[in-house]
């Protein structure tokens, strides 16, 4: 049984790219030394008791290395929660010589049902 995604938010891409928030707290900054431009990268919504949820941005592994900017988070959190799916994958990862917030790059892409075609 294929499981389709709820429908897209109209007007937002479906592929973007987006930079990851959050990256110097808690250890953070030690799990982004493991990141490689290529990898895979799981994005993970909060759950809907946060008064402004999230989606974070973790390694294959589980640990969180960061959060989506609020701006993409406010349209994304709600789709990914309904049952939509989108996945990332490191662009570009640069170290401490960066502002934090620029340190990783990331390209996410959102799978989306295809239009529904009239008979």
């Amino acid at each position: 049984m294929t499981r389709v995604p709820p429908p897209f938010p109209q007007g937002r891409p479906p592929l973007f790219r987006s930079t990851v928030h959050g990256t110097v707290f808690a250890g953070r900054e030690q799990l982004l030394e493991t990141v490689a431009a290529g990898d895979a990268l799981l994005l993970v919504p909060d759950p809907p008791i946060q008064e402004e949820p999230e989606v974070w941005v973790h390694l294959a592994s589980g640990e969180p290395v960061g959060h989506l900017p609020a701006e993409i988070a406010a349209w994304l959190w709600p789709w990914m929660s309904g049952g939509g799916v989108a996945d990332a994958k490191a662009l570009k990862v640069r170290g401490a010589d960066v502002p934090s917030w620029r340190r990783l790059l990331l390209e996410v892409s959102c799978r989306v049902a295809p239009a529904a075609t009239a008979p």
